[in-house]
């Protein structure tokens, strides 16, 4: 177990290469996130996995060049400077496919990352077998070595952020209109290769910026994980960004604060573990697109639907005989009746009708089953017809339906045609009504008596 001085010293930041991890993963975090939450929407997920495995060869190559310039090849600005050039180069060759032929971003990223992380692994092993090679430690650009971190990450990572969220800032209607429909954009004058070039650019700098803290296996996760939480949550984007980069930054700080509280711990793994774990959070208690939301509101759908059925059911019968009243039937229909109206079983019905019968829509079934509409029901019953059938008459009269193929299922006419459309078709229904004065038309498949 963990001393309460241990997670204290953690939580608070009080050894300085406990701080200095913690704050350059939370930046990271951010970043990625942020980043995370346009690749998402552009449907480019596995450009960030492009990108890592693409600076796989350049960290190699510069490791070479280092070596031959004379020194030790293990400077660390001249192996970020070889990732992000081969970074680049993986950018625009995934352009270049993408635009001089007909494959698809998701094969031409395909292509991109297996080839150049197939150069990579082979440089890898010849530096291995180098006289240095075996010390040069660039193994820690694949799997990630946060506890290595030092202020010079800290002054690259924070450059790295401020440049991401003021760019995202400063462009974001820019970078929106082109996430959400690129040939709009293009349309409208906006310079979209250049936008999609430079949201490329900050996403290499972020790649190349985390590959010490997770390393190029990793670091797509980082990208990705969070965004894709964040769209359980929100339909805005800005909402959605700024979700992203919250979580990312909670990623960040959990993993690598459990990473100090435990010796010998991969950070990188632990962050990733712990966006997995906000993920599936998300994914089963998102507000917007959960699992448990989206159960709960086909679940009410289903309820209303049952009653809609149900009511217009019960309309249609009282409508064709019985002693009349307001233009319908008052007399209790049988539940056998009933039953027969549509492919329920008698235990769904059942439940129907113990629903409406807690709802004030009906009184209690009688010891015969017959079922009563009270009053409320009554009037909630003719206003389901009614939107049902003026329905049924925009299908006819403007989607030129057959009268036998119309669908008396759909969902009330309020959330399916405009104001105009309705006080259009309400007065064509003046035409229709009968000389008792009834407000709901007739429907246009035939009711016979004891149907």
């Amino acid at each position: 177990m963990f001393e309460l001085s241990e997670i204290l010293d953690v939580l608070l930041l009080r050894n300085y290469n406990t701080r200095l991890v913690v704050i350059c993963t939370m930046l990271l975090g951010c970043a990625c996130g942020l980043m995370g939450g346009f690749l998402l929407l552009r449907k480019r997920s596995l450009m960030g996995d492009t990108l890592s495995h693409a600076t796989l060869p350049g960290v190699c190559l510069a490791f070479f060049v280092g070596v031959m310039l004379g020194g030790q090849g293990k400077s660390l600005p001249l192996l970020l400077l070889g990732a992000t050039l081969t970074g680049v180069l993986g950018c625009a060759t995934v352009l270049f496919i993408r635009n001089h032929s007909r494959i698809k971003d998701d094969a031409a990223m395909g292509i991109v990352l297996s080839v150049f992380f197939g150069a990579g692994v082979v440089l890898l092993t010849m530096v291995t077998k180098m006289p240095d090679g075996a010390a040069a430690g660039l193994e820690s650009f694949i799997y990630g070595k946060t506890a290595s971190m030092v202020l010079s990450d800290f002054r690259l990572l924070m450059v790295v952020t401020a440049c991401v969220l003021l760019l995202s800032v400063l462009l974001f209607k820019e970078l929106r209109l082109l996430c959400f429909d690129e040939v709009y954009a293009a349309a409208q004058g906006w310079p979209v290769k250049w936008l999609d070039g430079l949201l490329l650019a900050l996403v290499t700098a972020v790649t190349v910026a985390g590959l010490q803290a997770v390393g190029l296996i990793l670091i797509i996760a980082f990208l990705i994980t969070p965004a894709a939480a964040a769209r359980f949550w929100t339909d805005r984007l800005d909402q959605m960004l700024f979700l992203s980069a919250v979580l990312g930054g909670v990623s960040g700080w959990l993993g690598a604060s459990v990473s100090a509280l435990i010796p010998n711990m991969p950070a990188g793994a632990l962050i990733v573990l712990v966006a997995a774990t906000l993920f599936l959070f998300s994914m089963l208690f998102g507000n917007e697109r959960g699992v448990l939301v989206r159960f709960m509101r086909q679940s009410n759908l289903k309820r209303s639907v049952g009653r809609q059925h149900l009511l217009r059911a019960l309309y249609e019968i009282l409508e064709a005989d019985g002693p009349r009243m307001n233009g319908v039937s008052i007399r209790a229909v049988p539940f056998r009746q009933l039953r027969g109206r549509r492919t329920w079983t008698d235990r769904q019905l059942r439940h129907c009708l113990r629903r409406a019968y807690h709802q004030g829509l009906i009184d209690a079934v009688c010891k015969d089953d017959a079922i009563l509409l009270t009053e409320a029901g009554l009037e909630a019953a003719a206003q389901v017809t009614r939107n049902h059938r003026l329905w049924e008459l925009y299908l006819i009269e403007y989607a030129d339906v057959a009268t036998s193929r119309v669908d008396r299922d759909a969902d009330e006419v309020e959330h399916v045609l405009g104001e105009n459309l309705v006080a259009l078709l309400e007065a064509k229904l003046i035409k229709l009504r009968t000389a008792s004065g009834l407000e709901v038309p007739a429907s246009p498949h035939p009711i016979t008596p004891g149907d």
